[in-house]
């Protein structure tokens, strides 16, 4: 490869998780328009948000740090 050259960027992954229904539309929205950020997947509860990103294995979580069946800093 000629190192004059930029190579692309990574995607990174991004969990979204937010009990709010339209904070995580939101925040999709904001994740989808940027070029080297995708989302690969959501979660509507502490609980499901562990389970997703033991599965998904994102690159980043994006959490509310309050929601229902687990508080996100315990």
């Amino acid at each position: 490869m000629y190192p004059w050259r930029v190579q692309e960027a990574a995607t990174i992954t991004v969990l979204v998780a937010d009990d709010d229904p339209l904070v995580r539309q939101a925040l999709r929205v904001f994740v989808h328009d940027e070029a080297d950020l995708e989302v690969a997947g959501e979660a509507a509860d502490g609980l499901e948000a562990v389970e997703a990103a033991e599965s998904l294995q994102p690159d980043v979580v994006l959490m509310d740090l309050r929601m229902p069946h687990m508080l996100s800093l315990i």
